[in-house]
């Protein structure tokens, strides 16, 4: 099927309590380990690129393989754009087929990240394009790799969410309660309570960034509570990481040695990404 835009597909997820896992793509293997991870566990699914991977994905190249393989595939499927926080990337996320922004105006004073974010969902609702923005910071650089915390003092206000979705007419909200990009340190302790309070203000779906090494009882605490996507990318790169380590310890002197470390590296990362889909509770809502 064709892709879908992110409205439709968390609009279905917050009705009916589960998350859908937005999982980054650096590559074509990365893209076909996520959705054959998918099509297996019968869930829809978003394929993020990131605006800081842009110096490692060639857009023009990358998303016409992406959407030949979502017009084969059975199941949903997503293209975001993920932490866009320059025009020229949305335009360019635009003109290559993505049916979602995600832009981050979080380093931004509120009045301008209002004004911002305004203007880009007037630009992206004008071309079925749905949109996702952030209020307060979640912890850490996007793409940086490092160990990051949460800080206190930059987690979304609930009193501030219900204007924020008035004033910018977006789809979808990123909060942050305690979650934050790359891995953490020590075991994040996520505030749910500001989390319920976030939900009852904003009336539209949650989006949890930050996903690796959150537990998968927070996870499903969470989803309870409003989050109906979720990011997840770090523990992807981990695996693949390791499972390159492994094939490395075990080269031999065949020709095709680099094949099947790419077969072994797809491989984990699937595997990665169909535990995740099982503790978002996405799995069998595409029949």
């Amino acid at each position: 099927m064709a892709l879908v835009d992110l409205k439709t597909v968390l609009g279905h997820a917050a009705a009916n309590r589960y998350a859908v896992g937005s999982f980054n793509v650096i590559n074509l293997d990365f893209a076909e380990a996520i959705v054959r991870a998918a099509e297996a566990r019968r869930s829809p699914v978003i394929l993020s690129i990131a605006e800081v991977h842009f110096p490692y994905v060639t857009l023009e190249h990358i998303c016409p393989a992406i959407k030949a393989i979502a017009e084969r595939s059975s199941v949903e499927m997503v293209l975001n754009l993920d932490h866009g926080k320059s025009s020229a990337a949305i335009i360019r996320a635009i003109r290559n087929g993505f049916t979602s922004v995600m832009f981050d105006g979080s380093a931004l004073p509120q009045e301008e990240n209002v004004r911002q974010t305004a203007d880009v969902v007037k630009i992206c609702h004008a071309v079925g394009v749905s949109v996702e923005a952030e209020l307060g910071a979640v912890g850490g650089p996007e793409g940086d790799g490092l160990v990051n915390t949460a800080d206190p003092d930059l987690y979304t206000d609930p009193r501030q969410a219900g204007d924020f979705v008035q004033q910018t007419g977006i789809d979808a909200l990123a909060v942050a309660i305690g979650n934050a990009h790359g891995r953490y340190e020590g075991e994040p302790q996520l505030d749910f309570v500001r989390l319920e309070r976030i939900r009852d203000a904003a009336g539209i779906p949650l989006v949890l960034h930050g996903g690796s090494g959150i537990p998968d009882a927070d996870f499903r605490r969470a989803i309870g509570l409003g989050i109906a996507k979720i990011n997840f990318y770090t523990g992807m790169s981990q695996a693949a990481l390791e499972a390159t380590a492994q094939a490395m310890r075990n080269v031999g002197q065949a020709y095709n040695d680099y094949p099947e470390l790419i077969a072994q590296v797809t491989r984990k990362v699937q595997a990665v990404v169909q535990q995740q889909i099982d503790v978002f509770g996405s799995g069998n809502v595409c029949q």
